[in-house]
This record gives structure tokens, C-alpha cells and sequence, in this order.
């Protein structure tokens, strides 16, 4: 099994407890955060907080929680690259093999009629898509998830041959990349809107 850790935080919560679980029966220590690692916790599922893993604490109102360099460089850090691994070992920063992550939901909140400015602006995720791009960036290593109906095919392809083939792994990086992008549109659509403008 290549897959030795999994970072899973999630707002969209369908099948993430089955999935974990199913990571968790094959080896794969489980890092999360807040209502997501209760979710799991309450599951039964043994979750490791993100903020005991890095020593820090979720701070002004979670909006720093993932950001942190033993998550990025467990993230980013190349396995192939010898300088990447040395610091790695140095730093006291292990592997992220697999992370499962997606979006606090901009565009639901700001749909709703009686959405303010501040509501919006507390619904801007920064954390996550900073996980989902460099997870993206670094898929030859990484595995990026960033979709629910993803969860099934690769817990299948873990349980058959305890990897994910690199021409899947680059797809999951377009479906990321794609999200993303969509993410950061829809954010720019909204605060160039006349409504905010005028406010």
C-alpha cells in the first residue's frame, strides 16, 4: 500500500464517512479538521486533528487551521527529489499521500436573498483551495480529490492495487483545477457586482 496518510476536510460531507472508514480499514492514517473530524470521529473512524499533527491551533475562527508548512510540505514535497526529502526528514514534515477536500459553498451563500457583504467574505475559502492546488500541482505524488462521486472508484483502486495510475491522478488535477477556477470566478463575479459596489 503506497497510501500511508490522507488529509480529509470536506464541506460537501456525502460518503466522506464511508470513504474514510474505507481508507482507515486499509492502513491509511486519517488528518482532518473541525466539523469534519468530528463527523468521522463520531463514526467511529480514528481521525487525527490537523492541529495536534502540526502542533498549532485552528486559530481566529479556523480561518488558519490547514495553513501550516507540515501540511504543505507533506503536500508539495516532491518524493523523487532527494533535497525535498532531506528537508522533509529535517523538518519533522511526513508524506500527504491523498487529500479530500472541497469548498465552503460561496456560491449557495451568496444565492441566498438575505446574504450580506460579511456572510460572503466569511464564505471565502483560502485553506482548502490552497490544499487543492498544491495537491493538484504535485499529483504525480499526491492524490487530489475533490469530488464526492470520486471516493468510490478510488477506494476501489487502492483495495485492488494499493495505488492510483498516473493518468488518473492528472485527471483528478483537471477536475481540481477546474473547481477551483470556478471557485475564484464566481468570488470575483459577486464582489465586482453593482450591489457591493455601492455598499
Amino acid at each position: 500500500m503506497d497510501i500511508k496518510r490522507a488529509l480529509i476536510s470536506v464541506s460537501d460531507k456525502d460518503g466522506v464517512v464511508e470513504f474514510a472508514r474505507g481508507l482507515a480499514e486499509l492502513g491509511v492514517e486519517i488528518l482532518s479538521t473541525g466539523g469534519t473530524a468530528r463527523q468521522l470521529r463520531d463514526s467511529g473512524v480514528t481521525v487525527r486533528d490537523v492541529s495536534d499533527y502540526t502542533g498549532f491551533p485552528e486559530i481566529m475562527n479556523g480561518r488558519v487551521k490547514t495553513l501550516h508548512p507540515k501540511i504543505y510540505g507533506g503536500i508539495l514535497g516532491m518524493r523523487s527529489n532527494s533535497d525535498h526529502m532531506q528537508a522533509m526528514e529535517e523538518h519533522g514534515i511526513g508524506p500527504i499521500d491523498l487529500v479530500a477536500v472541497n469548498l465552503y459553498p460561496f456560491e449557495q451563500t451568496v444565492a441566498k436573498r438575505n446574504c450580506t457583504l460579511e456572510d460572503a467574505i466569511e464564505n471565502i475559502d483560502i485553506g482548502g483551495p490552497c490544499m487543492v492546488r498544491a495537491s493538484a500541482k504535485n499529483h504525480h505524488d499526491v492524490i487530489i480529490v475533490v469530488r464526492p462521486e470520486r471516493y468510490s472508484e478510488i477506494l476501489a483502486s487502492l483495495k485492488e492495487s494499493g495505488n492510483v495510475d498516473q493518468a488518473k491522478r492528472r485527471q483528478l488535477a483537471v477536475e481540481a483545477y477546474t473547481m477551483t477556477s470556478g471557485y475564484d470566478a464566481a468570488i470575483v463575479e459577486y464582489l465586482s457586482s453593482a450591489e457591493i459596489a455601492e455598499v
